[in-house]
């Protein structure tokens, strides 16, 4: 939205939010998230075309397109549990919309959403309308967090879907105007409804994929003494396949990978193609196998027990250049480390303490919620500390895992950090990120994922 403010001067944009502590960040000089690039564009237009409020109702009266972009979290219970999206947060939006609403409206769909959403809240819209014309517009959201705001600025593409009726287009190009106001008219693509729903889910679907597919290989390199890097690199130079999300790692996180291809594998099963549910199923279950891999190697290289020993972990976000902590591959390797009685020190430049004690203490279906639904505050773990500063965390540590590719911590000064360490002493690299050639010259037993093995992990079995 903000950068739709900045490259339209001529367009209104106001976001809206319940929560309001969240409004109150927005208008603060503390944005409430972190990304990249975003507050230059926010201070540019807040104030003049930009404007947050929590007087949700007054503005969506007002407006002529309604970006709606709640949460559409996993089902925690009921039908589909575990792998259908919640969709109460949208409806309870479609609600509000339609009971609000005084003129004819086009509702654009922002969140990820399973494919026949949009008929779904337009049967909703439909039935309570008050003789008011609503036209849904799918427009899924491709940008990456870490480079969102350059993602948008230059899109690879923007689709959007409508309905192929006259008022369905006359929908489609209102909105492809707001676009092409800076998006060349080439890159915007138009389709059906149904087609823009799916193509969301199958682009996260893709590209999950590649990354269990490196992943699934670098447990292969790593039981042949062939190497991830060097695999992934031939390959990727096939025009075919490229080189993008071909780097092997401890596993993908982030809020959309692994809530779409579930959300996926319900569709395909609900329309009974239960071949095809598997097929998307066993990209998941390739990514929890590689955060299991990962824990078993720590535990079973330092002598089959961490308990008491002091664990180092650098990096808690899914990925450098955010704060976003969602199904972060962090959590699954520090709770399986807690399971062994570890005691954890955890760095990370970008995400709070609190942050991190939510997502280690409480259950996935309350973080799921929005900020004020979830408990006040989250539970102390007695076995884990938060420093913010990546040597205090290695003081005397025996170990030290990598979990985010945060650019400092290729750049760290690894003789200090040894020097201070427990030895034998280890490093866990779950990004490829350190020299691991240095590193042994200077002491360490280094597991770097997907490399060929140090002579003492050889003598290790790989699981605990």
């Amino acid at each position: 939205m903000a950068v739709i403010a900045l490259k339209c001067p001529d367009i209104e944009v106001v976001v809206v939010d319940i929560f309001e502590p969240r409004i109150i960040a927005w208008n603060s000089d503390h944005l409430p998230i972190y990304e990249p690039g975003l507050d230059d564009v926010v201070k540019q237009c807040r104030g003049k075309n930009l404007f947050f409020s929590k007087d949700v109702e007054k503005h969506v009266a007002e407006a002529d397109i309604v970006f709606v972009s709640v949460n559409t979290p996993t089902k925690t219970q009921g039908l589909g549990a575990g792998k259908a999206a919640d969709l109460a947060y949208w409806e309870s939006a479609a609600r509000m919309i339609a009971d609000v609403s005084k003129t004819d409206k086009i509702v654009v769909e922002k969140s990820t959403v399973p494919v026949k959403t949009a008929e779904a809240i337009e049967k909703i819209l439909t039935h309570n309308s008050k003789g008011i014309n609503f036209q849904i517009l799918s427009n899924p959201e491709f940008l990456a967090e870490g480079t969102a705001i350059q993602d948008l600025f230059n899109p690879d593409r923007v689709l959007i879907g409508g309905r192929e009726t006259p008022e369905g287009k006359k929908a489609i190009q209102a909105l492809k105007d707001v676009y092409s106001h800076w998006v060349p008219v080439e890159r915007i693509i138009c389709t059906n409804l149904w087609s823009a729903e799916l193509s969301k889910l199958a682009a996260n679907a893709f590209l999950a994929q590649r990354i269990s597919s490196v992943n699934a290989m670098s447990a292969l390199c790593e039981a042949t003494g062939a190497d991830v890097f060097q695999v992934s690199h031939a390959i990727g130079k096939d025009t075919r396949i490229g080189p993008k999300f071909l780097n092997a790692s401890v596993g993908f996180g982030g809020s959309c990978f692994q809530k779409d291809i579930l959300n996926l594998v319900y569709i395909c099963e609900c329309n009974g193609l239960p071949e095809v549910a598997s097929y998307w199923k066993q990209v998941v279950q390739v990514n929890e196998y590689q955060k299991t891999r990962f824990v078993n190697r720590m535990v079973s290289s330092m002598f089959n027990t961490v308990s008491g020993k002091k664990i180092a972990i650098l990096g808690f976000a899914f990925k450098k250049d955010t704060g976003d902590t969602r199904e972060t591959p962090a959590i699954g390797v520090c709770q399986g480390l807690l399971g062994d009685k570890a005691i954890l020190s955890i760095y990370d430049p970008q995400v709070s303490q609190e942050q991190i004690q939510r997502d280690l203490s409480m259950h996935k279906s309350e973080l799921d919620r929005p900020p004020h639904l979830q408990p006040a505050s989250p539970t102390a773990i007695k076995q884990v500390t938060f420093v913010w500063d990546a040597y205090e965390a290695a003081k005397g540590a025996h170990g030290i895992c990598i979990l985010t590719e945060w650019d400092e911590f290729k750049t760290l000064d690894y003789q200090k950090i040894y020097d201070d360490m427990q030895k034998p002493a280890f490093v866990f690299d779950g990004r490829n990120v350190v020299d691991v050639d240095k590193l042994r010259q200077i002491g360490f037993i280094v597991y770097s994922i997907g490399k060929p093995l140090d002579a003492w992990l050889k003598d290790m079995p790989a699981v605990a």
